[in-house]
């Protein structure tokens, strides 16, 4: 890299970490700038996997920071170790070759094993991940891992395609979510092409599948994926799915695919305990490069106990105000943008206080929440949830919308105006969130 070159990329790195310190990694340092030129900026990463996580969720961000830094109009084009920096971009790019796009997830490299702390609450579902990332099809077949929302069940999924990817690149390996599968059938018999579409599904290696209770109340689709199950298992290949919930709790699911879950391994993921909540904090600001001192780590872990993703929100909100008052993260900061004591913090609403009382006050289920359904009866709670959310705890927009099903700040601001404009029209929907809100601010205590 020539010396203005290094300048160059060293100043983009500057404003990413002032201007993206939730997005950026410490793994950033190791991209290499190869050069600029008409009016191309390629990028080289570690492995293909880095290259698509940049491409699908970090571009935007890159291509701002390299025109601010040069007042050019440029953008940014990642590249794996193996591609060839004049070769056509191929927007398409994916982790695997085995993985369409656009409906594959997009794998994130911090969801490896090395990077996943293990404890008390998730160490069966840990260990039954490795096995069947050594042994595809032939240990623990099919891996059924239930827990909460943000307890790390995606996480372990994503490792174990990591795993299967790097070990056996030719492997063809399809992760979708249950969504997806869900609306790539519809859209495969929309348009005659279900062969197609039982060649994609039944034809691979590793059949992952995220979410999966979301086939509830969907006779078709369980239908189908009941015979793409059999197709797969027959074969001797490995099926791995993820839920909120045990085979047997999730509701209006065929008792046919319960037994079959149930043939392979079920392992649960249950809330982390004080010192892995610990271990978690520490992890995550490691790999932004934040240095965190055990007083403040033990500070979050005990004000956060619900899971994983609120633990990652607590370390964006220190990052953030940190880098405001130009200070290091330490106990004092932890106290002022947590409270100052667990107890005090433990007396205002959860979000999960939140969806509770939202889905008993309207009858509605958090996996309708959660699903892309827009029917009334499921939109308007939804836009509910996130308003008192919004109002009633310290969560970004961002972070509100990930327990919403992954949907974006976006979104989230749409439902705060769309409850604001309908309490000011509707006297009588006003009046439910009044109630909601009062149930919230003085929750009934037993005794």
């Amino acid at each position: 890299m020539a010396d203005p070159e290094a300048r160059i990329w060293a100043e983009v790195q500057s404003y990413l970490r002032s201007h993206y310190p939730g997005l950026r990694r410490q793994w950033f340092e190791e991209l290499e700038l190869l050069g600029i030129d008409a009016g191309i900026a390629r990028v080289r990463a570690q492995t293909s996997v880095h290259r698509d996580y940049l491409h699908r969720q970090c571009l935007d961000a890159f291509g701002e920071a390299i025109r601010a830094v040069t007042g050019r109009l440029l953008t940014v084009r990642f590249l794996g170790p193996e591609d060839d920096p004049e070769a056509p971009y191929d927007h398409g790019l994916s982790a695997f070759r085995g993985l369409p796009m656009p409906e594959a997830i997009v794998l994130n490299p911090d969801n490896s094993f090395e990077h996943f702390i293990v404890g008390p609450s998730n160490r069966m579902a840990h260990a039954a991940a490795m096995a069947v990332a050594d042994q595809p099809g032939r240990s623990y077949n099919p891996l059924f891992i239930h827990g909460g929302v943000g307890l790390g069940k995606t996480h372990l999924l994503q490792a174990i395609c990591l795993r299967l990817g790097d070990r056996h690149p030719g492997a063809s390996i399809h992760y979708t979510s249950c969504d997806g599968f869900i609306t790539q059938y519809f859209e495969s018999v929309q348009a005659g092409q279900m062969a197609a579409f039982r060649d994609k599904f039944r034809g691979v290696d590793v059949l992952v599948i995220d979410d999966i209770h979301f086939l509830a109340k969907r006779g078709r689709s369980q239908e189908e994926f009941f015979h793409t199950y059999n197709s797969v298992m027959q074969s001797g290949r490995q099926i791995i799915v993820s839920s909120d919930a045990p085979p047997e709790v999730i509701p209006h699911l065929e008792e046919r695919l319960i037994s079959r879950f149930r043939q392979g391994m079920v392992a649960g993921i249950d809330p982390p305990d004080l010192e892995t909540r610990v271990a978690i904090l520490k992890g995550k600001a490691r790999m932004r490069g934040i240095p965190l001192p055990d007083d403040a780590a033990f500070h979050v872990a005990a004000c956060i106990d619900s899971n994983i993703r609120e633990l990652e929100g607590a370390i964006t909100s220190l990052q953030l105000a940190a880098g405001v008052d130009g200070v290091a993260v330490d106990l004092a900061l932890a106290r002022r943008v947590l409270g100052e004591t667990p107890a005090a913090r433990a007396e205002s609403p959860t979000i999960h206080t939140v969806i509770a009382a939202v889905t008993e006050f309207y009858g509605v289920r958090l996996t309708d929440l959660q699903s892309k359904r827009r029917h009334r009866s499921v939109t308007m709670p939804r836009q509910v949830c996130m308003y008192l959310a919004r109002t009633h705890t310290r969560h970004s927009l961002e972070e509100i919308g990930g327990h919403f099903g992954g949907r974006d700040h976006t979104t989230v601001m749409h439902a705060i105006r769309a409850v604001d404009s309908r309490r000011k029209s509707d006297p009588t929907f006003d009046q439910q969130v009044v109630s909601l809100d009062e149930r919230l601010r003085h929750p009934i205590r037993p005794g």
